[in-house]
């Protein structure tokens, strides 16, 4: 059997140029420890890192043997968040640690019927969408819920 190729190191977005290919991974599949992952040209290989790490879109995973593989986010189900109290609606989700996408005139969040139902009540409008899902960082790192240091081998959150 074929030993697949190991990637132990973050590249942070900017920090890197050239990749062998990408693998795109939606919110939640870009938070793990170890995991095997495939890319869009079909090759794959393991990630595996000693804490559990939160991937951002831009990212590079660097192989053992130098090539790297940009992280993508992929599309996945939202919903998008529209109305005349945007700022007030964001504090909503964030008052519920709910990961959010804050643009110029709309939020988005992941799909959930329960805070769907808080915002409307606040007067949101919400559309359901597909769409790549790069939810802000929290004020004490990612966003994610550790606060460990990742060591040498990843980047700092």
């Amino acid at each position: 059997m074929t030993q697949l190729p190991i990637a132990q190191t973050i590249q942070p977005q900017g920090s890197w140029h050239g990749t062998a290919d990408h693998c795109r991974l939606t919110y939640e599949d870009r938070f793990f420890r170890r995991k095997k992952l495939t890319t869009t040209g079909g090759w794959s290989f393991v990630a595996d890192f000693e804490h559990t790490v939160s991937l951002d879109h831009g990212d590079a995973l660097e192989l053992a043997d130098g090539r790297l593989v940009e992280v993508q986010a992929a599309p996945e189900d939202l919903l998008e968040v529209r109305g005349l109290n945007l700022l007030q609606l964001a504090w909503h989700i964030g008052n519920r640690h709910t990961p959010c996408q804050i643009e110029v005139d709309r939020l988005l969040i992941q799909d959930d019927p329960v805070i769907g139902h808080m915002l409307e009540h606040l007067g949101a409008t919400l559309t359901r969408v597909t769409a790549p899902f790069t939810p802000e960082g929290g004020a004490y790192g990612h966003g994610r819920t550790h606060s460990h240091a990742h060591g040498h081998t990843a980047h700092e959150h």
